[in-house]
């Protein structure tokens, strides 16, 4: 089985952070939200990857082939972004006729991957929600089976969201599918869709199931990524950090990265800090701060701090982007 990941989106919704990196790439919880999706995938014994890339695809690649020199990788240049259903086509050569696990770039879910692996069928991942219009949209029968599929639709049937993880054993159908909805035009509001594709092959007899995720991260603005930071630290995070800092207190759950000098500050709780970062006389609570940054004399809460930023100043919550310069004393 080969995982397909569609890391090819611009990220618009975080801005200014994905003006200098891939949404992919952003910290979370000590890791990357890319780095969270593939060693989920590779614990569960996968070690084949397609990776679809555009925005920033160098550096995908790059950090993919550094961090896991052990995964048999490949990369598709999604060039001209038309949807996710456009991107998976894109792999088709590459596919050939293995089965396949796509989970999207920005999806980071808990459940039970290894009863999903097993299962005779090919699996939809689904979550409730309450608004469901702005994510593709299952109606189930009492065995879960997929009965109807649409995206993004006015007014919903069900509450029950795609989540964006999706198991598929008939392969060969599911491009056709896609192949046929690009030739034909068939689009949800101007990208043709991956939900499509799906109600393509149920409609032409394909049995799919559904399986529930216990908890879904979302990652796709600065407020919901620092909640998810806040889940997951307890999660990645030691219940008890070692602090060998210099008059500092760390509030568990915390994440620091390596080479960081951390100084006369007060850190935590739900905050991490990526590699190689100097804080000096701050107090930091509920904030995600890149790597190579440097803050000094500020107090920071529900932040956003992108990678190599210096900022030095008073109390603000704030949305910062990479390679910034900020004095707010």
């Amino acid at each position: 089985m080969k995982a397909i990941i569609p890391v090819a989106g611009a990220g618009t919704k975080l801005r200014p952070h994905s003006y200098t990196q891939p949404k992919a790439l952003i910290p979370l919880a000590g890791k990357t939200i890319l780095s969270i999706i593939v060693d989920q995938l590779r614990e569960a014994g996968i070690t084949d990857f397609i990776f679809i890339v555009g925005y920033f695809g160098k550096k995908i690649e790059d950090y993919v082939r550094q961090l896991y020199p052990d995964l048999q990788v490949s990369f598709v240049h999604q060039t001209d972004r038309q949807g996710v259903g456009h991107a998976i086509q894109l792999t088709r050569d590459q596919v050939g006729t293995d089965e396949v696990f796509v989970v999207l770039g920005d999806t980071i879910c808990e459940f039970d991957i290894e009863s999903v692996l097993q299962s005779p069928y090919s699996m939809v991942g689904l979550r409730k929600v309450d608004d469901p219009r702005e994510f593709g949209v299952a109606e189930i029968d009492e065995q879960g089976k997929l009965l109807h599929l649409v995206e993004k639709p006015n007014i919903p049937t069900s509450n029950l969201a795609l989540v964006g993880v999706y198991k598929i054993l008939e392969t060969a159908l599911l491009f056709d599918c896609l192949q046929k909805n690009i030739q034909a035009g068939v689009q949800s509001r101007g990208e043709f869709s991956l939900t499509d594709a799906l109600e393509c092959m149920i409609a032409a007899g394909a049995d799919l199931r559904s399986f529930r995720v216990e908890n879904w991260f979302d990652c796709g603005r600065k407020e919901t990524l620092l909640e998810s930071n806040q889940l997951l630290l307890k999660k990645f995070a030691p219940a008890e950090p070692i602090n060998p800092y210099e008059n500092c207190v760390l509030i568990p759950p915390v994440s620091i990265g390596q080479g960081c000098t951390i100084q006369n500050s007060i850190i935590g709780p739900h905050v991490a800090i990526g590699d190689h970062s100097v804080v000096e006389q701050c107090i930091v609570e509920n904030s995600i701060i890149g790597s190579y940054a440097r803050l000094s004399d500020i107090v920071l809460s529900d932040s956003l701090i992108g990678s190599d930023t210096q900022l030095k100043g008073e109390s603000r919550s704030l949305n910062i982007g990479d390679n910034t310069s900020i004095d707010l004393g």
